[in-house]
């Protein structure tokens, strides 16, 4: 390629643009890709690009859903967010940070320095506000020459934000909510949870641009025209009013124009609210469920109005609960992993929906992103749990109550527990396997084990198993069927169900026997000391056979009659955390010791193939006693994320000889890197603890 042939952006970026994390001492990160606005698996819009210009933003599925915003200093047009229009240049883009409720691009150009920032206030303690479907855009503007620049600030959004494909046609109003210019757009026919699956966009409900009156102007015209008019002159068109109309045709965008007069040395700031109000969240048994944050709000014109209140407070509360987790992240396993978990993080919760229960109570449930598309799958609340049981229990609980409530309903007849409540956003009953008809590919020792474990967890995290109590006949049933099952799995499918039926599996016993722990544990703090014995004597007595079983010399089996294999026991993080205690430590350092050096990019699932899971790795590392162990499992696992050619949100499942994705996106499950903030006792107390009964 000769230079002359060479993108002007990428030639910018070359000789402009500064390494990014800069303001640390590592070199920089490069996210595969950054959240923009993460709110729910249907608001949720990305940059997969190293640069907020080197690509259109997408939605998590990888559907182009445009953001762009254009900046004017003195006169002449740059790009700051977007990748059209090419012949306007764009800004050198000087930084990138990822916190975990904020995302913050830094700009230079033309003797002004710019930061963009997206903020979303998914704090977990606040459930009403954790709900709000709202993220913030601020743009900040400086001079860095000592002179004074004229500026002003274009952004815009297409009609791809409210439709599943471009043939659907879509309508827009514009608006004053108090003291707020208010945009709304959404499709003309407004099919309310009439559809579901996996690889979807939302196309119900209206999306909201919301900015204070005082300082903008808005329209609503065809995307490219509003960018070139703004280029050109610094204003809007004149507001389309041909509508219905399909995005395919002339794509409608909503626009926002925020004149910042002369800037100084002394940073300008404007802002802009992005909400999406779908209307109903989710169906539960053919019941329609509001979005819990309708239980405050009866109209969105009162949420954005709150969320415009209380703008400069979230700005405060959101950078100062990012410094102190980021602190404590950093504090108990280091910089790389604080960077990975503050990736994860509005991934992990951005991949579920909170929705007010048919008695009013929270419920909080993940779509299976880019796997099946189920809703409230048991083997997706496991893995993703511990970040909800560090941050606030009751959201774990909010995820498995559904699932009890569907348990102990006569649909469900089997002596184990269900794998999923249905497929997103219909939550009317299993579909995955032999669905509610047969046993035919169910998970009955995963799912079981997994819900003892996760109540335990919720137990201890609270000091008290009432929640246990709520539901104790069916957590009788599924430990009776662990007892039986348990030990020596029959073949039988584990969460890891890509891998295909697997008998004696041992690292699905493991999850078995502490699951059995979990029962004994929670039957002793209800005073059923009986059953506290039986179980915990059982335990003791299958962790016993269990070690003779797997023992394979330097490190312990897949699968109990396959010598010469190996798996991670991820299972085994439970009985350090939970306290259980039941395995000698060497198991744990036996394993630990046999793992170094496995992958280029992490550690292989087990055996069979190179390909790992993202959330495993991160339990199985915190198996690891010393410092030193942890960052050699961890390390090769932060060279994946910043080299990866797969560049979506967060993969789990990717080959970790070059560091593709093999498959799955965007899923909840990246919650699971938090378990290390679990086995620091002190630290899970605290943050739990900031959650209390808030409601």
């Amino acid at each position: 390629m000769k230079t002359k042939d060479w993108p002007l952006e990428w030639l910018c970026g070359l000789l402009f643009c500064a390494p990014l994390w800069a303001a640390s001492e590592m070199p920089g990160f490069r996210p595969p890709a950054a959240p923009l606005v993460a709110c729910n698996p249907y608001f949720s819009v990305w940059s997969f690009a190293d640069r907020l210009t080197y690509d259109a933003t997408r939605h998590w599925t990888g559907t182009k859903q445009e953001l762009h915003s254009l900046v004017r200093v003195d006169g002449r047009a740059w790009r700051i967010m977007g990748d059209a229009p090419r012949d306007i240049q764009p800004m050198p883009q000087t930084g990138l940070e990822v916190w975990p409720t904020r995302t913050v691009y830094d700009f230079e150009g033309g003797g002004v320095h710019l930061t963009l920032s997206f903020l979303t206030p998914l704090i977990p303690s606040d459930l009403d506000l954790m709900s709000w479907p709202v993220t913030y855009l601020v743009w900040k503007a400086r001079s860095t020459d000592g002179k004074a620049h004229q500026v002003s600030i274009e952004y815009d959004n297409t009609a791809q934000l409210v439709v599943n494909s471009d043939d659907e046609p879509v309508v827009w109003r514009q608006e004053l909510e108090g003291e707020l210019n208010v945009l709304r757009m959404g499709t003309e026919a407004q099919p309310v949870l009439q559809k579901w699956g996996d690889d979807l966009r939302i196309d119900w409900g209206y999306l909201y641009a919301a900015a204070p009156a005082a300082s903008t102007h808005s329209a609503v015209a065809d995307a490219g025209r509003v960018i070139r008019t703004f280029a050109a002159k610094g204003s809007l068109p004149s507001s389309d009013t041909r509508m219905p109309r399909p995005p395919r045709d002339h794509m409608p965008a909503m626009a926002v124009v925020f004149d910042l007069g002369d800037v100084t040395a002394e940073p300008v700031e404007r802002h802009l609210i992005l909400a999406y109000d779908e209307i109903y969240a989710i169906e539960y048994f053919h019941k329609r469920l509001l979005p819990y944050w309708r239980r405050k709000h009866a109209t969105v014109g009162e949420l954005l109005s709150d969320a415009e209140r209380n703008y400069a407070f979230l700005v405060k509360r959101c950078e100062a609960f990012d410094a102190e987790l980021t602190a404590d992240l950093t504090r108990v396993g280091g910089e790389k992993y604080a960077r990975l978990a503050a990736l994860a993080y509005r991934q992990a919760l951005a991949a579920q929906i909170l929705a007010e229960g048919p008695g009013g109570e929270p419920f909080f449930l993940p779509k299976e992103n880019f796997s099946n598309g189920c809703i409230g799958t048991v083997d997706v609340i496991y893995p993703a749990s511990p970040i909800l049981l560090l941050l606030n229990p009751k959201l774990l609980e909010a995820s498995l109550a559904p699932l009890f409530e569907y348990a102990q309903s006569p649909r469900w007849s089997f002596p184990f527990a269900p794998h999923d409540l249905g497929t997103y956003p219909l939550a009317n009953g299993q579909v995955y396997g032999g669905g509610e008809k047969s046993e035919a590919d169910q998970m009955p020792v995963e799912e079981s084990g997994n819900m003892l474990l996760m109540v335990a967890a919720i137990a201890k995290a609270e000091g008290g198993a009432g929640f246990a109590e709520k539901y104790w006949p069916l957590l009788e049933k599924w430990t009776e069927y662990l007892k039986e099952k348990g030990l020596d799995p029959a073949n039988q499918l584990c969460t890891d169900d890509f891998a295909g039926h697997l008998a004696h599996n041992a690292n699905l016993s493991l999850k078995a026997i502490e699951a059995l722990e979990a029962y004994a544990e929670l039957a002793g703090m209800l005073g059923k000391n009986a059953d506290h014995e039986l179980y915990h004597q059982t335990a003791q007595e299958f962790a016993g056979r269990w070690v003779a079983l797997a023992d394979d010399g330097d490190h312990y089996r897949l699968a109990f009659d396959k010598p010469g294999t190996w798996s991670q026991k991820y299972n085994l993080v439970w009985d350090t955390i939970l306290g259980y205690h039941l395995f000698p430590a060497q198991v744990a350092q036996k394993e630990i010791a046999y793992y170094q050096n496995k992958g280029r990019f992490g550690l292989s699932l087990d055996n069979r193939q190179d390909y790992t899971k993202l959330d495993w790795e991160f339990w199985t590392a915190t198996l690891a006693e010393s410092p030193a162990d942890w960052e050699r499992l961890i390390s090769p696992i932060y060279d994946w994320a910043n080299q990866s050619p797969s560049r979506v949100p967060l993969t789990d499942w990717y080959w970790t000889t070059d560091g593709t994705q093999v498959g799955f996106q965007a899923r909840s499950v990246v919650g699971g890197l938090f378990i290390k903030m679990l086995s620091d006792g002190e630290t899970w107390k605290r943050w739990a603890g900031k959650a209390g009964n808030r409601d």
